[in-house]
């Protein structure tokens, strides 16, 4: 592998990277930092999120300034003030040892007057988000007439922002001579577009393939109700007692309610989106990045700029809209080399999107159970067995109490002392996981199956009746006639559906013959009775009204009040065509016609 030493970087640069600890450049760093230090031309870098992109353009560019020219010669657009002060702040640690070169952020939610200030100081490389720099301009309070180096960083994330006519007027603002580098994650036609607008001849790089996602993260999800969701969430971040991690919402209204419910849950989160004031979003995002807080509770926004490299977990409270921002979402983890977990929480009717993802993508999403109570006592138990045998102990500070402790645990013995100390520390938690249900849905694939299975491993035939609703049948009715024909009790009648015209009805095996048998010449309602053992299962949301062995006749549920809907479509549909049928008939046309025939 390449070195740093290798790729042309001064003395200055090559320090203070090694006192951050880089080791040895990533794939982007390596083929970007050797065209970028040459100055010459336009560069475009396609590389996926976490791969180290702000080093890879910023240790050239701070190569490139020159440290006598005190106006702006570097301008750096980026799509959150996260993202910006998180690259400020590299590019400062890049240049400690490079002396006077200033960088200068620029975002709202601060104080512009302090900002105009630093810019009159003098900056050599300004830092910004596209909407306070405009306001900038329009104030005439930063000249972008110098500027060499133009950086779009996250430019795809810019382009889903919104920031396509800011983008236009901001490098509209700038010299004609300046180099333009370009860094995304992806490339869609909009960022195409700018690099066909506003580059010439830009020299192209490609790690990885365009819109796939990191090769170090684990895709799963977790099949669910979408009452179940926050449930499924705890039951995920108890199952994983080190989680360190980012949960995606889509509204700032989900996130504040998630990170709420969190919070007064026992666990240790917090909410960032764009609600927030800037001394809030940096309280957060400072705890965050410190590792006080175990949970961060985001939008897709508020999230960019988080360059946190050992989070473990990216959970996807929602699935978002667009694949550019599940790729961001899920780079969140997996950085600097390390491995990752991407969990997404879905409902049935989010699988066709999985599917698409994982086909875009090229990657493998795993369906996982949702854990059980006991699987994740089992987890916690032994998370904290583990953390009892990795703790320091301080012989010094214990010594002077231990006399006492043996003392007072002396009756006790070595089994007993075990099982309080985990009941002490668990009880709570135990309890609260004791019964707990199963929170898992099965896939659509799973209940065509499972319904499949069922039918053919059922002790009941599915019997077809030619009467239903328009004879005046109810299942009252329906059972009351089986029990009079056949003498079959409506304890051996299972499901029941019935129709407009015809019914269905489920019967134990050992009285199917009875049933037939016993309607053979009956008579209803002036009509023949006609039925038959028929193939067909009814669906979980068929139509007709039901009847189930063990359920009162006087309780309902929700699926009796859909099928009694469906029975009324029925009947509006049978009286729709014995209309039309009379219409027909009473018409001259048919009258006509008929008198032809004869």
């Amino acid at each position: 592998m390449n070195s740093f030493e290798n790729l042309g970087l001064s003395e200055a640069i090559l320090g203070a990277i090694k006192e951050l600890g880089f080791e040895n450049p990533t794939p982007i760093q390596e083929k970007a930092i050797p065209v970028l230090l040459e100055g010459r031309s336009d560069f475009v870098g396609l590389a996926q999120t976490g791969t180290g992109k702000t080093a890879a353009y910023g240790l050239p560019l701070l190569e490139l300034i020159e440290q006598d020219e005190k106006l702006p010669q570097a301008l750096i657009l980026s799509p959150t003030r996260e993202l910006g002060i998180q690259i400020a702040d590299d590019l400062r640690l890049f240049s400690k040892n490079i002396l006077n070169l200033n960088v200068v952020n620029v975002y709202g939610g601060a104080s512009i007057e302090d900002q105009i200030r630093k810019l009159r100081r003098g900056a050599h490389v300004i830092v910004a988000t596209p909407g306070r720099l405009l306001d900038m301009i329009r104030r005439k309070a930063v000249n972008l007439s110098k500027i060499e180096y133009l950086i779009l960083d996250e430019a795809d994330e810019m382009l889903n922002m919104g920031f396509k006519e800011d983008i236009d007027d901001i490098l509209s603002a700038t010299s004609e001579d300046k180099l333009t580098w370009l860094f995304s994650a992806t490339m869609p036609a909009e960022v195409r577009r700018i690099a066909k607008n506003y580059m010439t001849n830009p020299v192209e790089v490609t790690v990885g393939k365009a819109n796939t996602s990191n090769v170090n993260i684990e895709h799963q999800y977790y099949l669910l109700n979408n009452r179940d969701r926050y449930n499924v969430l705890k039951r995920v971040v108890d199952f994983y007692p080190s989680i360190f991690g980012i949960i995606f919402c889509r509204t700032r209204k989900e996130t504040q309610e998630v990170a709420e419910l969190l919070m007064k849950d026992g666990y240790s989160a917090d909410a960032l989106h764009g609600d927030l004031s800037q001394v809030q979003r940096d309280k957060v995002m400072r705890s965050f990045k410190n590792k006080t807080l175990q949970l961060l509770v985001a939008t897709d926004v508020a999230a960019r700029g988080i360059d946190v490299d050992d989070l473990t977990h990216v959970i996807h409270y929602n699935l978002p809209d667009e694949l550019e921002f599940y790729t961001h979402r899920s780079g969140r983890t997996a950085r600097a080399g390390r491995s990752g977990i991407s969990i997404a929480l879905i409902t049935p009717r989010d699988e066709r999107k999985v599917r698409d993802l994982s086909k875009k993508l090229n990657v493998e999403f795993a369906q996982v159970k949702v854990p059980g109570g006991e699987e994740v006592c089992e987890r916690q138990l032994l998370h904290f067995m583990n953390r009892i045998k990795e703790v320091d102990i301080e012989e010094n500070n214990i010594e002077t109490y231990f006399e006492a402790i043996n003392n007072e645990l002396s009756e006790l013995s070595r089994e007993d002392i075990i099982k309080k100390f985990v009941s002490l520390e668990f009880n709570r938690f135990m309890d609260y996981y004791k019964n707990t249900p199963d929170l898992n849905m099965k896939s659509s694939t799973q209940k065509r199956a499972q319904r499949a299975n069922e039918s053919s491993d059922s002790n009941e035939d599915r019997m077809f009746i030619n009467i239903g609703i328009k004879d005046g049948i109810d299942v009252p009715r329906l059972l009351t006639l089986i029990h009079k024909q056949c003498g079959v009790r409506g304890k051996n009648i299972g499901r029941v559906d019935l129709k407009g015209v015809f019914s269905f009805f489920d019967v134990e095996k050992e009285f199917t013959n009875d049933i037939v048998k016993g309607f053979a010449g009956a008579v209803v309602g002036g009509r023949n009775v006609r039925i038959e053992v028929s193939g067909d299962r009814p669906s979980e949301s068929g139509g007709g009204s039901s009847h189930r062995k063990g359920r009162p006749r006087g309780e309902r549920g929700a699926s009796d009040r859909g099928r009694r809907g469906s029975d009324r479509s029925d009947n509006k549909r049978e009286s729709f065509r014995d209309r039309k049928r009379k219409t027909s008939n009473d018409s001259p046309r048919y009258s006509e016609r008929k008198k032809r025939e004869a």
